[in-house]
């Protein structure tokens, strides 16, 4: 599985030094649509792991899958209705053992290598509710700091599928304070503006999937909007759809890493590209030292001084 071997993404042998600005790592993986099924379940997560390893050897110190890492589950897969309907899920279907144990495989992984790691998955709520759509947050020491629940739902997810969440989540690793959002929240600007009003450094946003491009090109936008760093993990292969490659958006809307896109009709190959998060950097300086201030400073008044009272203001029909 290959890595990202775009010029601008940066690469390394050796863990970064604790100083140095922290490299993000962001992943694409296959889809796997049924979470029934065990084998692929178990697929999932040593293919997870795997681009884990591929990320620490790149010196990242955070790695961010998409959405359903380990199972994107199809909204057809667990519908009540009979084949080929949308219908109320049945989520006793879902190998909920072999899910839980690769999730506990991969916080052990994350301790192991002293690599952040959040990742898409499913989490299960106390029956009769349904799960909530999540990313969970492993610290480098393999804890679960916290998890993020996708709020903004789609129709199908939020009338037949999930729960949906209740606030936005923020951490704070090495230095960093990054913001969660997931699934179809890229059409939510709302969601981006809060976490620039939360102070974060960096958004990581997971997807499933997306119309051609929209999801990567609303993602750079509402980075360079806010003048913050985003993550932009999509799956990848047969199924996938046109939302991948993943990678990392500068805080000025343009890519700093990005995997390498599909060849051919099998999409996009499973990668990991990185990128460090340095505000110093000619595509990050001005938008967070200049652009992200002066939007603060606007919208927190300064014109306030410089309106008049003037009747050739306030008639809008003279010439």
């Amino acid at each position: 599985m290959p890595e990202s071997t775009r010029p601008e993404s940066t690469t390394s042998e050796s863990p970064q030094p604790e100083s140095a600005p922290l490299r993000l790592a962001v992943a694409q993986c296959r889809v796997r649509g049924n979470p029934g099924d065990r084998a692929a379940l178990r697929a999932g997560g040593e293919e997870v792991r795997h681009l884990m390893r591929a990320a620490h050897r790149a010196g990242a110190r955070l790695v961010l899958f998409p959405e359903g890492a380990f199972c994107s589950p199809h909204k057809l897969a667990l519908s009540t209705a009979g084949p080929g309907q949308v219908g109320p899920a049945d989520w006793s279907r879902c190998a909920w053992d072999v899910l839980h144990a690769e999730l506990a495989q991969t916080a052990r992984l994350a301790g192991e290598l002293r690599l952040w790691t959040v990742v898409g998955s499913v989490h299960p709520l106390t029956p009769p509710h349904r799960p909530h759509n999540s990313l969970y947050v492993f610290s480098d020491r393999g804890e679960p700091v916290t998890r993020y629940d996708e709020r903004m739902l789609s129709e199908t997810k939020v009338s037949h599928m999930y729960t949906p969440g209740a606030e936005p989540v923020t951490f704070t690793a090495a230095g960093v304070r990054f913001g969660c959002l997931l699934g179809m929240e890229v059409h939510y600007p709302e969601l981006f503006t809060a976490y620039e009003r939360l102070d974060v450094d960096c958004v990581l946003f997971a997807t499933a999937g997306g119309a051609p491009g929209n999801f990567a090109v609303e993602a750079r936008g509402h980075a360079a909007a806010n003048s913050y760093w985003a993550g932009f993990a999509a799956l990848a292969g047969p199924g996938a759809g046109p939302a991948a490659p993943s990678g990392v958006i500068a805080p000025d809307g343009t890519w700093a890493a990005r995997c390498p896109a599909a060849d051919g009709p099998a999409g996009s190959e499973p990668a990991v590209a990185v990128a460090d998060l340095d505000d110093s950097a000619d595509s990050a300086a001005t938008a967070v030292r200049l652009a992200r201030p002066w939007r603060r400073a606007a919208r927190g008044g300064r014109y306030t001084a410089h309106l008049v009272a003037d009747p050739r203001s306030a008639d809008r029909t003279v010439l």
